[in-house]
């Protein structure tokens, strides 16, 4: 167990969730409106190639495009693993899915403060769905925490545990990117991401990513999806 890599990134996540509650709340609380603010004033008929753009970012489609694009790159994490193999890969991508699973559950388990999206929360604002006719997500009743954030960081997380340096770091990029759509259209805060979303991510990811157990769970069904399908395979012929 790496238990300095887990007290390090567990000291990080509660500092970030002490933050919350000591007087640089004001910190979140002005980052939150200033940037919401500043993009909001774009979500207007003067700017219709921005809310056209922001609109498709924000749909459903665009969120089954993105898991589709994880898919692929769970793909190329295998091929670039020199001593990796599709079973190892379908493990990992199978237990990745898990966590993301639970922790989803976790959210909405009424665990956590609920607050609504700065959409809902103030008054006279631009939203997105008065300026376009594609069903985008610019609005929501319980904000926090992110749930785009934390399926994205489970990701991210994953690959830097398992993946190559190249695979990993644009797995990084990619949750930053999957998880502005809904900042920028105000479904979202920023602290719903960066404060909720990576504190959890901080506190819970790293006991289970941190230890050998992870390893060897992912040997042992690396081991069993070989065995059987070489038992399979031969019905085939």
């Amino acid at each position: 167990m790496q238990l300095r890599r887990i007290l390090l990134c567990n000291f990080l996540g509660f500092a970030l969730i002490a933050s919350w509650w000591l007087p640089s709340v004001l910190f979140w609380t002005k980052l939150d409106d200033d940037v919401f603010f500043f993009f909001n004033q774009f979500i207007s008929p003067m700017y219709p190639r921005w809310v056209e753009t922001m609109a498709l970012l924000n749909t459903r489609a665009f969120d089954k495009v993105m898991f589709g694009v994880l898919v692929i790159m769970l793909f190329f994490a295998m091929v670039r693993d020199k001593n990796g193999s599709w079973p190892k890969w379908l493990a990992i991508g199978l237990i990745m899915s898990a966590v993301g699973a639970l922790l989803g559950e976790m959210l909405h388990m009424d665990l956590l403060a609920a607050r609504p999206s700065p959409t809902v929360w103030h008054d006279d604002v631009n939203i997105l769905n008065n300026y376009t006719f594609l069903n985008a997500k610019a609005t929501a009743s319980n904000s926090f925490p992110s749930d785009h954030g934390v399926l994205a960081m489970v990701f991210a997380s994953f690959m830097l545990r398992f993946a190559d340096r190249l695979i990993a770091s644009l797995s990084v990029a990619l949750a930053v990117f999957v998880t502005l759509p809904r900042i920028l259209v105000g479904g979202h805060w920023v602290s719903d991401v960066y404060f909720g979303a990576l504190a959890i991510a901080l506190v819970a990811l790293p006991w289970i990513l941190c230890n050998a157990y992870i390893a060897g769970l992912v040997e042992r069904m690396a081991r069993f999806f070989d065995a059987t399908a070489h038992r399979l395979l031969p019905r085939f012929h």
